[in-house]
């Protein structure tokens, strides 16, 4: 909440701090701050509080579930009349996902995005994927969908471990 003798960037990062706790329900090692799909914070030319959101992609199953969370995060912080605007353009990348976030899937056991996908074709071209357990180089792809759509599912010649891979989208 805005209080007198606050700037807006005080304020903004206060909210940004607040929705860092909010996880991502498919991947909750990850906040929504760390999945980059928290766009904007800012005061609207009305006085409310905006708070740009953007999904990973069409579809996305979790969507509304992150919605409901930020929501009620902002509801129970003092920001009941705060508004929440879907933002679909550009739309989400994984290149937006944090230096923190990429860490903390690595750590979690999957392996974060190699490369950004400048052309949609890039997607159907095999592109090598480390291990997040042992860094190994030498992986193969087993299925094109892992436990989620946004997520392939990989295995490591070197380890002979499974682990997910956060597609490059």
């Amino acid at each position: 909440m805005s209080t007198p003798g606050n700037s807006a960037a005080e304020e903004a990062e206060r909210v940004l701090a607040l929705l860092a706790a909010v996880p991502d329900p498919e991947i909750p090692v990850l906040s929504v701050v760390d999945l980059g799909v928290i766009r904007h914070v800012r005061r609207g030319t009305d006085g409310r509080l905006r708070v740009g959101l953007t999904p990973t992609y069409s579809g996305c199953p979790a969507t509304e579930m992150i919605r409901a969370a930020v929501r009620g995060t902002l509801d129970r912080h003092g920001y009941p009349d705060a508004e929440i605007e879907e933002v679909l353009s550009p739309p989400w990348s994984s290149d937006w996902l944090s230096a923190a976030g990429r860490v903390k899937l690595r750590q979690f056991g999957i392996a974060p995005p190699v490369a950004p996908v400048s052309s949609p074709r890039r997607l159907w071209q095999a592109t090598p994927v480390a291990c997040p357990r042992c860094a190994g180089a030498d992986t193969e792809r087993i299925s094109e969908f892992g436990s989620t759509p946004c997520k392939a599912h990989y295995r490591c010649r070197q380890c002979g471990e499974p682990f997910d891979y956060f597609k490059c989208l």
